[in-house]
C-alpha cells in the first residue's frame, strides 16, 4: 500500500527514547504513514532519543529513508524519515548497512522488497559515493585537463561545490546525460561559477 505523498507537508513529529520504539512504530505504520519527523535529542538534551544511526537502520529495514533535516532548538533537532520512493536513488552506505541488516537477520520484508526492487531496476549498482568518499572520474578530469581555467577554479571549490558536481555527475543515468552534465560543468568552471555561494 502506498502512503498519500500529498499529505507529507502534514507529518507528525515524534521522539522515541530508544531504537525498539521507533522500530515498533515502523512496524505499525510504514505501509500507511507517508512519513514522520523524528525528534533526535542532542548531546546534553534532558530527554535521550533514539540516535540517527538508529533511526535510519530501523528505517532501512522497513524500506523507508531519512530525508531533511531541520533545527528545532538547543535540545533537538528534527530529521524527517518517509517510503522510499519508487525512483529514490541509494548511496553506497545505505546500500552496505542494508547488506548488514539483512545479513544480521534483521530487515524487514518491507525493506527487503525496495532492496529487490533497486537490484532489478539497477538502482542497487548505480549508488553513489558519500562526500568524503567521491573521487573525479576519468572522463570529468579529462574535460578539466582540457580546459586550464576550469581545472584551476575547479581546484578552489570547496568540498560542497565539489560534491554537487561529482554527485551530479554519477547519478547520471544515460551516457548523453553525463556527457553533457560534464560539458555544462566544464563551462560553468570556466566561467567561475559554482552551484553554492
Amino acid at each position: 500500500m502506498n502512503p498519500d505523498r500529498s499529505k507529507v507537508a502534514e507529518l507528525p513529529t515524534e521522539l522515541f527514547g530508544q531504537q525498539k520504539d521507533w522500530t515498533a512504530w515502523l512496524k505499525k505504520n510504514h505501509g500507511k504513514s507517508p512519513g514522520i519527523w523524528l525528534r533526535l535529542a542532542k548531546k546534553n538534551a534532558e530527554q535521550a532519543s533514539v540516535s540517527y544511526q538508529e533511526a535510519l537502520e530501523s528505517a532501512l529495514c522497513y524500506g523507508w529513508i531519512d530525508g531533511l533535516k531541520r533545527a528545532e532548538d538547543a535540545d533537538y533537532w528534527l530529521q524527517k524519515f518517509t517510503p522510499r520512493s519508487a525512483r529514490s536513488i541509494w548511496s553506497k552506505i545505505n546500500r552496505d548497512k542494508a547488506l548488514l541488516l539483512i545479513e544480521s537477520g534483521r530487515m524487514a520484508p518491507a525493506g527487503l522488497k525496495e532492496v529487490e526492487r533497486a537490484k532489478s531496476d539497477g538502482r542497487w549498482d548505480a549508488a553513489y559515493d558519500s562526500a568524503s568518499k567521491a573521487t573525479v572520474p576519468a572522463d570529468f578530469q579529462a574535460a578539466l585537463d582540457a580546459s586550464p581555467q576550469a581545472r584551476a577554479f575547479f581546484t578552489t571549490l570547496d568540498s560542497g561545490n565539489r560534491y554537487a558536481l561529482l554527485f551530479r555527475i554519477q547519478t547520471a543515468k544515460k551516457a548523453e546525460t553525463r556527457a553533457k552534465r560534464i560539458q555544462d560543468f566544464t563551462l560553468m568552471l570556466e566561467r567561475h561559477e559554482k552551484f553554492h555561494s
